[in-house]
This record gives C-alpha cells, structure tokens and sequence, in this order.
C-alpha cells in the first residue's frame, strides 16, 4: 500500500473516531464540561467520580481471555481498565507494562482491557496474542464504557472501587509500578 494511502486511512480513522466522540460526549467547552453539561467522570483531576450504574461488557476468546461477559464496574471487587486501540503505537507499547502489572496484583481486581473497535473477534485474537496479552479482552462496540471512563487518549487506564468511585485514571504509557499504584488506590478506598 502507498503512503499516501495509508495516511489517507489514518485519517479517515481520526475523523471518524473524533465524530463518534463527538455523538457520545457532545462537543467540547471552555469550562471542561461536555455539550450535555454533565462532567466527564474518569479523568485524572476527577478522581472519586461515581456513576456506579453498571454496563455489561463482552469478553472474546483470546489468551488469558475467555468469551462472555462481565459486569462494569464489577460488584465483588475493584475493576482496572485498560483502553486501547489496535492500531494506537503507544498501546502497543503499554502492553508490557500491563502483562506486568497483571501479574503483580490482577488477580485482586477484575483486569480488562477494552477496546470499541470493530473488528473480527479472531482478528483481536491474534493481535492480543501477537502483543502478549494474557488477561481478559473486552468489547464495547457502543463506546458507551469508553465514554463513561476514558481518560484522555490511547492508552488509557482506571481504577474503580467497588462502590464504583474512580479512584485513578490517566492517560498515556505507564510503568507497570505505575499501574499497580493506581490500583492500589482503588483497592485501599474499598475496603479490600
């Protein structure tokens, strides 16, 4: 494929990824609020946000990933997302921090990476197992838990308590300590 055409792509994918933002967030404000007047929970100066209304998220079939679905934010313990896209260099990037950071302290919440892309579940298979993803894989073709919670950009992470309060999030590559950090937040605020 040419150049040109693969940043024409990229473009394409900015554009439309940027419109969907827009139909779910409403557009942008001076004061920080989205267009609805609500405040966006999840971000990083927001921590204790709570909007404890779960949604059901899709998991596929990938390694360390089993297909069905989980409850979010889960009601037995403290949830930590992880929001990526296939095609974010950065995400791929977070990839070991994550693998890390799941292994130190994954099994005391529910550990998800997320992603709204639309792509063949056997195509996010082989990505997830290209990368080393060992944990579980989850689908949000609506972008409705990408917009609840996202951070900022690609990558993005948080940690939710389980009364559902965001604890932490940011965005950008993170070391696995501090992701582990930002976990740990959550579990101290709940109890766990």
């Amino acid at each position: 494929m040419r150049r040109r055409d693969v940043l024409a792509s990229l473009g394409s994918v900015g554009i439309v990824g940027g419109a969907g933002v827009m139909v779910i967030r409403g557009p942008p404000s001076l004061d920080g609020n989205t267009g609805s007047g609500e405040s966006q929970p999840g971000n990083s100066d927001e921590t204790g946000s709570t909007n404890t209304e779960p949604l059901t998220i899709e998991t596929i079939d990938a390694p360390g990933s089993e297909a069905g679905e989980f409850r979010v934010p889960a009601a037995d313990r403290a949830t930590f997302l992880d929001f990526f896209g296939t095609w974010c260099p950065p995400c791929i990037e977070q990839m070991p921090a994550l693998a890390e950071a799941n292994e130190r302290i994954g099994d005391e919440v529910l550990f998800m990476s997320v992603t709204s892309e639309s792509r063949p579940n056997e195509e996010l298979a082989d990505w997830w197992e290209k990368h080393d993803g060992s944990w579980l894989l989850g689908l949000d073709p609506t972008a409705a838990l990408t917009a609840r919670y996202l951070a900022g950009g690609y990558p993005s992470a948080v940690a939710i308590d389980m009364s559902g309060t965001v604890q932490w999030s940011d965005s950008g590559i993170k070391t696995a300590d501090e992701l582990v950090a930002g976990i740990e937040q959550a579990l101290e605020a709940g109890g766990q």
